[in-house]
């Protein structure tokens, strides 16, 4: 039985009228005639028997059924213009295109330096990244591979999934050397008489890391938790290099400011939480997929593991524990 589908140039034109909500600026940016995109979209109309669009003073407007039907069809030709840049850049063997999404800071900060020795010994996959930094159903967003900062708690509520882990988080107190004043080791008491930067999404590194030090006091003060917020460790590790006060960073993450000696570790006593990274993707991919293999085993090698400890998710679940 034929699928019932429009032809890709009715969609074509509906979805870049949506966009304008206009048929002039649809086709010029289709480099068609406006008549053109017109009895496209008529003829579209036609088929679902649905009016897409009304008209106004100054053109053309989406009506509620062509809003929700402009945003199904968007994502529709997004994912087929996906597909097709993969199938034009696929090699032969085992490569082909990898869809990652992964922690913003740590893709910018830890993978992307390593990514050329990926394509040195790996020329025929290429890696194509996005940010997302809470668990997701794989099936419905496109993405083959996940770098997830979280615990094992969370990595396990992730359904569907298999977790590798990949490097354990250790964070230090960085700053820069004008700060420090030229002192190479701080006690960590005497670290709390700096400025302290806070990331917003941990309020508690100070207390934590105060705490493990044995400096229980400034971890029960207000102390521990004033100063700047940011969100971000790259926005940390960047005002913390400007001098603007201390900064409690995993050093993973902060390679390049210590190479350079833009920041200085201001006490050697790191704080291992339970958070890590971990390399996720869908059950089984990796038999189906030998490019989601050797770039996972790859990420391993670049963590100095070995392709071991791998975390199925419960089975049982369907969807996604946040």
């Amino acid at each position: 039985m034929p699928r019932k589908i429009p032809s890709l140039q009715a969609l074509s034109c509906f979805d870049a009228a949506a966009r304008h909500e206009s048929y002039t600026r649809a086709a010029h940016e289709l480099a068609l005639t406006q008549g053109a995109v017109s009895r496209q979209i008529a003829a579209l109309e036609g088929t679902l028997g649905v009016a897409l669009f009304r008209r106004t003073r100054h053109g053309v407007a989406l009506t509620p059924a062509g809003a929700a039907y402009a945003r199904q069809v968007a994502g529709r030709l997004d994912g087929l213009e996906r597909d097709t840049l993969d199938a034009m850049a696929q090699h032969s063997g085992s490569g082909g295109a990898i869809h990652l999404a992964a922690v913003p800071t740590f893709a910018t900060r830890w993978l992307l330096p390593r990514l050329p020795d990926l394509a040195a010994k790996h020329p025929d996959i290429t890696v194509h990244v996005e940010v997302a930094t809470r668990p997701f159903l794989f099936a419905d967003s496109g993405h083959d591979v996940a770098l997830y900062a979280g615990t094992p708690q969370q990595v396990a509520n992730w359904a569907g999934t298999q977790a590798t882990l990949l490097l354990h988080e250790e964070v230090l107190p960085v700053a820069s050397p004008a700060l420090l004043a030229g002192r190479k080791r701080w006690a960590p008491a005497e670290l709390a008489t700096l400025p302290l930067l806070q990331q917003s999404t941990r309020p508690e590194g100070w207390r934590d890391w105060f705490a493990a030090m044995d400096a229980a006091e400034i971890a029960a003060s207000p102390r521990a938790l004033q100063g700047p917020r940011y969100e971000l460790f790259s926005m940390l590790a960047v005002a913390a290099a400007q001098g603007l006060g201390l900064a409690l960073v995993p050093r993973l993450l902060v390679e390049a400011e210590l190479a350079r000696g833009e920041l200085r570790i201001a006490c050697p006593r790191p704080l291992r939480g339970q958070r890590g990274y971990y390399v996720v993707m869908p059950e089984d991919d990796g038999a189906q997929r030998p490019a989601l293999a050797t770039f996972r085993d790859w990420l391993l090698a670049q963590a100095g593991a070995a392709p071991t400890g791998v975390a199925p998710a419960p089975q049982q679940r369907s969807g996604v524990r946040r």
